[in-house]
C-alpha cells in the first residue's frame, strides 16, 4: 500500500513541477518515503504534522491530493499568480497546514508548541516533524529540542532528512553537524536510525521506541534521488529537465 501511494504521490508532484517550471524538486525527492509513511502509516485523526523544510512544499500539497484534501484545480494552481498552494506551505488555506513554514528552524519549535499544550490538557494525540537537516545550523532547532527533552514531550517524534546538503553546499562543510547521533543523545532523546527511502526501515525506527526519552530518527537520504543531479546542491534550486521528467514519472 505505501509503495503505491508513494508512486502516485510522486508522479503528482513531478506533474507539478514540471508544469510549474520550480525548483527545489531535490527537497521534495529526499523526503518522499517519510512524508508517505508518516501520513499513511502513523498518522492518526486527531495527530499533527509539521513540514519545517518548507522547500518540499509540492511533496506535502501532492500527499495532501492523495488524501482527498487538496483538489485537483487546486494542484492545477501551483506556484501560479494568487495561488492557495505556493512555494512554501501557506498559513489559514487548509487545515492540515496548520503553520506557514519555510523560514528553517521553526518547525521544531512549532511541534513542540503542539506537544506541551496536549501534554498539559491530557491528551494522547501524537505530533509528527519533518525538519531538513541544514536547519539544525538554526539556533531554534537547538533550542526547541533541548525544550522537548526537558519537558520529557514523548509525545512528539522528529525526522530528520539527512541528505548531507544544503543551499550553500554540504552540511559538513557549511557548519558540520556530526557527531549528530551523540549530540541528540546528549540533549536527552532516543535516536533512532533509518534508511530514508525505506519503509521497512522507518517501521523498524519507529518499532526501536522505548517510550523512556522523545524519539528523533535520524533518516538517511539522498537528495535529488533518481535526478541526474541526485546528491548535488544543484537539485536543491534547479526545475526538472525533460530528461528527468521521463525518468522520474511512472
Amino acid at each position: 500500500m505505501l509503495e503505491t501511494k508513494r508512486d502516485a504521490i510522486r508522479n503528482r508532484l513531478i506533474k507539478m513541477y514540471k508544469a510549474a517550471n520550480a525548483g527545489h524538486v531535490g527537497s521534495a525527492l529526499s523526503s518522499l518515503e517519510i512524508m508517505v509513511f508518516i501520513r499513511f502509516a502513523l498518522l492518526q485523526p486527531d495527530d499533527k504534522f509539521i513540514l519545517s523544510k518548507g522547500h518540499a512544499a509540492a511533496l506535502l500539497y501532492s500527499a495532501l491530493a492523495e488524501e482527498g484534501l487538496i483538489t485537483p484545480e487546486e494542484i492545477a494552481s501551483f506556484y501560479a499568480n494568487n495561488t492557495c498552494l505556493p512555494a512554501h506551505p501557506p498559513v489559514n488555506k487548509f487545515a492540515a497546514i496548520p503553520f506557514a513554514t519555510g523560514s528553517l528552524g521553526h518547525g521544531l519549535s512549532l511541534s513542540a508548541g503542539f506537544a506541551l499544550a496536549a501534554k498539559l490538557k491530557k491528551q494522547h494525540h501524537r505530533i509528527f516533524c519533518i525538519t531538513s537537516d541544514g536547519e539544525i545550523n538554526e539556533g531554534s532547532t537547538w533550542e526547541a529540542a533541548l525544550f522537548i527533552a526537558h519537558h520529557q514531550l514523548k509525545n512528539i517524534t522528529w525526522f530528520i532528512d539527512r541528505n548531507y546538503l544544503q543551499g550553500f553546499g554540504y552540511t559538513e562543510d557549511v557548519l558540520a553537524l556530526e557527531p549528530l547521533d551523540k549530540k541528540l543523545e546528549s540533549f536527552g532523546f532516543q535516536v533512532a536510525k533509518a534508511d530514508g527511502h525505506d519503509f521497512d526501515s522507518l517501521r523498524n525506527a519507529m518499532a526501536s521506541y522505548t517510550g523512556d526519552k522523545p524519539l528523533v530518527i535520524i533518516c538517511n537520504t539522498l537528495k535529488g534521488r533518481n535526478m541526474s543531479l541526485e546528491n548535488t546542491v544543484a537539485s536543491h534550486y534547479l526545475p526538472l529537465t525533460e530528461e528527468d521528467y521521463y525518468k522520474l514519472i511512472q
